[in-house]
């Protein structure tokens, strides 16, 4: 993957924010970002930036899990593993979101 160097920069600033550059074997054609047991898939888009694809998502057995309802309760699910939606683990995914969304914004 050609990355610019607008492009190198914005991987930068995420890592000094504390996110880790990570890659997903399944996903090549994205670059991942991970930071505690969250992760999402950034795009990269004409203008020189990335756009999030899909949705951050919690790790689970560190890939990327479905948020599935079995039983009136909420899993984050990979195959056959799966952790319960706890209001902890929704505070973690929201602010790693957050974090994210914040760190993307083009500097002025």
């Amino acid at each position: 993957m050609e990355l610019t160097p607008r492009q190198l920069s914005v991987l930068e600033r995420l890592h000094k924010s504390d996110f880790q550059i990570v890659a997903f074997p399944l996903y090549a054609n994205y670059v991942g970002v991970r930071k505690g047991n969250c992760a999402a898939l950034l795009a990269p888009i004409v203008g020189d930036s990335f756009k999030v694809h899909g949705q951050p998502a919690y790790l689970v057995a560190g890939n990327f899990s479905a948020r599935v309802k079995q039983e009136g309760r909420d899993w984050f699910v990979w195959k056959k593993e799966a952790l319960e939606v706890t209001s902890g683990r929704l505070v973690e995914l929201n602010e790693f979101a957050t974090q994210l969304s914040q760190a993307l914004m083009p500097l002025i």
